[in-house]
C-alpha cells in the first residue's frame, strides 16, 4: 500500500492529480500485456489498474466488454494475471499496480487463496466491483491481512447514510464513480464532480480519484483541478481494440497528453 501512498503523494507535491490508467490483462493476448503496460508508465500513467477479464462485466460498457471477450478468447486465466503483475512488478518496483475486476474469479478458490497470490504477484490493492462494503468478510479482510489495499468505490447515489460504511476498510485511495452507469458511456457535468469530490474528501483522508467517462486531456484536467486522481479506462482499451498488438505505441501518445494536462491543470489556477 505504501507504492499508492507515495504515488499521490508526489503527484501532490508536483501540483497535479495523478493519472490513473486501466487496461485489460491479456488483451488483445496475455503475450502483448506487458508492452502496453510498459508504454502506459512510460507515457507517464502514476498508478496502474489491470482488468481481470470475466464473462459478465455487469459494470462495463462495450468497449471494455470487448476487451473480455478478446482476452478469454486468447485464453487468459487467473494464472496468466497474476504471472502478468509479478512480472510487471518485477520491471516497474515502485509503480502501484492495482487488480480490477469481480467476485467469482477472486473467489472461486476462498479469498486467501487469492489475498496471498496477489501479494505474492506484488499487487498493490483489488478493486472489487460486485462485493459490497457491507460484505467486506468475502474478500477485504483477508487482502488487508496481506498488506493489498481494499480500494472501495463510491458513486453518485452513496449518501451520508452510507458513506461510512464505504470508507470502512477502505485502503489506497477511493474511486469516485461519476456516474451512474456503465463504464466509457458517459460523463457527469463537472459542476456534480466538483460537489462530490469536495463531499468525499470532507470524509475522509484518503486521495479520491475520478473516473468513468474521462477520455480526452480537457476532461481530465478538469477533473484534475479538484480531485486527488483521475481514472482513464474505456479510451485506452479503445486503443488497443484498434491497434492490437501494435497498441504500445499509440497508447504511450495518448497517455502523455492526458499527463501534460495534469501537469498543466492546476497552474492555470495559481
Amino acid at each position: 500500500m505504501s507504492r499508492i501512498a507515495d504515488a499521490f503523494a508526489a503527484c501532490s507535491d508536483a501540483g497535479r492529480a495523478a493519472l490513473v490508467a486501466f487496461v485489460t490483462a491479456g488483451d488483445p493476448t496475455p503475450a502483448d500485456t506487458a508492452a502496453i503496460l510498459d508504454a502506459l508508465v512510460d507515457g507517464g500513467a502514476d498508478v496502474i489498474e489491470l482488468g481481470m477479464p470475466f464473462t459478465d462485466p455487469m459494470a462495463d460498457g462495450p468497449a471494455i466488454q470487448k476487451a473480455n471477450i478478446r482476452s478469454l478468447g486468447a485464453g487468459t486465466r487467473t494464472a496468466d494475471v497474476l504471472a502478468i503483475a509479478k512480472s510487471f512488478r518485477e520491471r516497474h518496483p515502485s509503480v502501484p499496480l492495482i487488480l480490477m475486476g469481480y467476485a467469482n474469479p477472486m473467489t472461486v478458490r476462498g479469498a486467501e487463496w487469492f489475498a496471498d497470490a496477489a501479494a505474492e504477484a506484488g499487487v498493490d490493492g483489488v478493486i472489487c466491483v460486485d462485493v459490497p462494503a457491507e460484505e467486506d468478510d468475502a474478500l477485504g479482510v483477508a487482502l488487508r491481512a496481506k498488506g493489498v489495499a481494499s480500494i472501495r468505490l463510491a458513486t453518485p447515489t452513496s449518501d451520508a447514510a452510507r458513506l461510512p460504511a464505504i470508507l470502512t476498510g477502505a485502503d489506497g485511495f477511493l474511486y469516485y464513480v461519476s456516474v451512474a452507469g456503465i463504464t466509457g458511456q458517459q460523463q457527469a457535468a463537472q459542476a456534480s464532480i466538483e460537489d462530490a469530490v469536495a463531499r468525499l474528501k470532507a470524509a475522509t483522508r484518503l486521495p479520491v480519484a475520478v473516473g468513468f467517462g474521462v477520455r480526452t486531456p480537457e476532461q481530465a484536467a478538469a477533473i484534475g483541478r479538484v480531485a486527488d486522481g483521475v481514472v482513464v479506462g474505456s479510451a485506452i482499451v479503445d486503443l488497443v481494440g484498434e491497434h492490437g498488438a501494435s497498441a504500445p505505441a499509440p497508447v504511450r501518445a495518448y497517455i502523455q497528453t492526458l499527463s501534460s494536462a495534469l501537469a498543466d491543470a492546476r497552474k492555470e489556477l495559481a
